[in-house]
């Protein structure tokens, strides 16, 4: 079981890298192919496009099939497609190969978080969806920072050279020590599609949506953020991404403790409240280059507190159809990177500096506690349209 678990995060690890590091070499992406930062954000949300879209079809398609296959082929063309990014040379292209490197993720998570949940021992699921999640948040320590140091000082290809070879290595560690398993949708996709009757899952799927919408928003503009805002040299960017990345995996083990000791939408609700505070405190601290270095430990701890109580949630919601309900959550977080880098990017574009997405984030969380409430709102006037959450 630690071994699959461990195959599960090494592919994590290679999803992790390739959508976050773009938002670290943005400007040198920018540079390289002669466009803006807000037009090079464009990449953020076709990448993100691309698993909304591939989430549901892929978890469609590959239902007939036995999930370790699934998993297999899913990193196969997550392989393929993220090594073809690195020798895009025009806008054009680096936005097509983008989109089809995206079409995998969600469905890799979703499924994974399922198969995860069965491999764990009872009462253990939370923390073995959380070991998966684990590779993601190392990423974002080791893979995008080098990744950003390597995209500045030689070339932004080269952080997707070093995705490809990730993704080799999660196909090895797949076929080798992932153990035979039923097919990911034993009772047809006819039959999982009436999970999409239930009012609460697409609430919550709106929550997530929404709410990490708001840590999108900070996050893709985090580069410019810590050189133009705060002053600070080039290469310290790099250093902040490890800060980040050092937040989101103690986060996403306080996530997986929330998730088992509280209801997942408690933990999410409170998440995404003190999420509002630091982002609205970093709008106006951002300007001391100390301070946000903190903020940025602070709000990427504090973002991947979400990651297993809201994964939990939707499973939960989706009973019987729990690897299309989990993958339409990849499509939801994916839905709030785009729209997250997208509304962070309007106000920049109109010239209100690169505080103004941060606002933007804080916005996108408040609005998800709000949604967050309407779900509890939902389960005590509906009872008969709830599932736990």
């Amino acid at each position: 079981m630690n071994k699959a678990l461990i195959a599960l995060a090494i592919g994590g690890f290679g999803i992790g890298m390739t959508e976050f590091v773009i938002m670290g070499i943005l400007p040198d992406v920018a540079s390289v192919l002669n466009i803006t930062i807000p037009q090079a954000g464009h990449f953020i949300s076709a990448y993100a496009l691309g698993v909304v879209v591939g989430a549901p079809l892929l978890t469609a398609i590959g239902g007939k099939w036995p999930a370790h296959k699934v998993l297999l082929l899913l990193m196969l063309w997550f392989t393929v497609f993220n090594t073809l990014s690195a020798f895009a040379n025009s806008y054009e292209l680096l936005m097509i190969s983008r989109f089809l490197s995206g079409l995998p993720h969600g469905a890799f998570f979703g499924i994974g978080a399922v198969v995860a949940g069965k491999l764990a021992k009872p009462g253990k699921s939370a923390k073995a969806i959380a070991t998966m999640f684990t590779g993601l948040t190392l990423a974002n320590v080791l893979g995008v920072p080098l990744g950003t140091y390597l995209g500045h000082h030689y070339s932004w290809s080269i952080s997707f050279l070093m995705v490809g070879v990730i993704g080799i290595l999660a196909m090895l560690s797949i076929r080798f020590w992932m153990p035979k398993l039923d097919k990911s949708s034993p009772d047809g996709f006819k039959k999982d599609m009436k999970v999409l009757k239930k009012l609460e899952l697409w609430m919550v799927i709106l929550l997530t949506t929404v709410g990490t919408g708001g840590f999108f928003a900070w996050y893709s503009y985090i580069a410019p953020l810590i050189t133009d805002v705060a002053g600070h040299d080039e290469s310290v960017v790099s250093y902040a991404m490890i800060l980040a990345g050092t937040g989101m995996v103690v986060g996403n083990l306080i996530g997986a403790k929330l998730a088992e000791k509280f209801s997942p939408i408690y933990a999410v609700i409170l998440t995404l409240i003190v999420m509002v505070i630091l982002l609205v405190a970093n709008t106006y601290l951002a300007h001391d280059p100390i301070i946000i270095l903190i903020m940025t430990f602070l709000i990427g701890m504090v973002a991947f507190c979400i990651s297993t109580p809201i994964q939990m949630a939707v499973i939960n919601s989706s009973k019987g159809s729990e690897m299309l309900g989990s993958s339409l959550n990849q499509s939801a977080f994916n839905m709030g990177n785009a729209s997250g880098a997208y509304l962070a990017g309007l106000p920049i574009a109109a010239g209100y500096g690169f505080t103004s997405a941060t606002l933007v984030g804080a916005a996108m969380a408040g609005t998800g506690v709000l949604i967050a409430l309407g779900v509890i709102f939902i389960r005590k006037r509906k009872p008969s349209l709830a599932v736990e959450v």
